[in-house]
């Protein structure tokens, strides 16, 4: 509950964010700050599969009693992630320039701030990883306020004296003090316990913590894909309906990121359950139940309201496009579904779901390019698409418990175990 509550909370001010933003900045400016944060999320994207890979080596590693074990992997795994980001920031602040020249609209510090905050996330989710791992709900509620907080103090402090670049240096800020307060939280967490069952890593642990990372990067990206491939194509094909589109996408898409949070708790139980040879469906079934609340409110909103719903939020200069808000509100209910299934059967070594998410984008991109840039039509695309793709995760899903049923799988190598 604390995760869920911190979610949801961090989402809502997300939303009043971009809301105020649409009306601090200009149409351009606004244009341009969707395209950074469009930025921000492909390049966070890794940062998310690395949650996935650090939760199921922390979880095979605790289930083990091998805690020194994994406290010492968590040194060199920063040591690691300071020297990339230290690498990647050198790349960013020499790529900002010709890059906001590509983009045509941003200013090169507005740019070098988004892309450097966006390596900064990347970096904290080793630290959410190990405090979802070690069960540290609590204090990972707290990291996520901090980043909901000073994100909105931030970005709208700096947007009204700087506008763009003020708006994103925000976004930097917030995910320093976001990195600092996760740095020291799973320090914590890490050295609450230290009595120890094995001293060296297997190196199956080794080797399936890259193929996990891989095959989580993989999902996440085709979820991204399948998130925002609706936005990208009418964009391209219909530029007049792109920013009436873009603001039903945000007050639907944020039903997503609530999904992405509540799955910080489901992945952890998921993944602990799987090594002691457990399900977890309990914990499934509260984390669809949570997200079923704001589904509800948003699909009944934008079906019985969009006109006055998207009026008072992001005035009217952006209607043209509520007819495609009811359709999408229940596309990305399906895709929230969806997210939570893959989390979960991620966490169960269960990677065919990578197969059946890339079937899914395919197909998205495919029906919605078919639309040819209609708001209502690309809804409507998106929204078969989504729906078929939830009812097939949930199928596997079923199929996976029938036939694991009563087998115990495999959990963390026995100290002297072979290979």
């Amino acid at each position: 509950m604390p995760v869920a509550v911190a979610g949801l909370a961090a989402n809502g001010a997300n939303i009043i964010v971009t809301v105020l933003l649409a009306r601090l900045l200009s149409n351009q400016g606004y244009g341009a700050f969707a395209q950074l944060v469009g930025l921000f999320l492909v390049v966070s994207m890794p940062g998310s599969a690395v949650i996935v890979a650090v939760v199921r080596r922390t979880a095979s590693w605790r289930t083990a009693g091998s805690h020194v074990a994994l406290a010492t992997w968590a040194v060199r795994m920063h040591r690691r992630m300071a020297w990339l980001v230290g690498a990647y920031l050198l790349m960013v602040g020499a790529a900002s320039v010709p890059l906001a020249a590509l983009l045509a609209k941003p200013s090169p510090i507005a740019v070098a701030a988004m892309l450097s905050g966006a390596g900064l996330w990347v970096a904290l989710c080793v630290d959410r990883g190990f405090l979802q791992g070690t069960r540290g709900y609590r204090s990972l509620a707290n990291n996520l306020l901090i980043e909901g907080g000073v994100r909105t103090v931030a970005v709208l402090g700096l947007a009204l004296a700087f506008k763009l670049p003020g708006a994103a240096l925000g976004v930097l800020v917030a995910e320093i003090a976001t990195a600092l307060h996760a740095r020291r939280a799973s320090h914590a967490a890490l050295r609450s316990v230290t009595d120890d069952g094995m001293s060296v890593t297997p190196p199956s642990i080794r080797r399936d913590l890259v193929v996990d990372l891989i095959a989580a990067l993989v999902a996440l990206t085709l979820m991204a894909v399948l998130q925002n491939v609706d936005v990208i194509l009418l964009g391209r094909l219909n530029p007049s309906e792109a920013g009436s589109y873009a603001a039903v996408s945000v007050a639907c898409k944020a039903l997503v990121f609530a999904a992405i949070v509540l799955g910080g708790y489901l992945l952890p139980e998921a993944a602990i359950s799987y090594h002691e040879g457990n399900h977890a469906l309990k914990q499934l079934a509260a984390t669809l139940s949570m997200l079923a609340a704001p589904a509800l409110v948003l699909v009944l909103l934008a079906t019985f309201f969009p006109d006055q719903v998207l009026r008072l939020v992001f005035s009217a200069r952006y209607l043209g496009a509520e007819a495609a808000f009811a359709p999408l509100a229940w596309a990305m209910a399906a895709l929230s579904v969806t997210v939570v299934l893959t989390m979960y059967l991620l966490a169960h070594g269960q990677r065919w779901v990578v197969m059946l998410l890339g079937v899914g984008a395919i197909a998205a991109v495919v029906s919605i390019n078919a639309a040819d840039g209609s708001p209502t039509a690309t809804a409507n695309a998106d929204l078969v698409v989504q729906a078929v793709l939830a009812v097939a995760c949930t199928a596997g899903l079923v199929i996976v418990h029938i036939r694991n049923h009563g087998i115990e799988p495999p959990s963390v190598l026995e100290p002297g175990a072979p290979e």
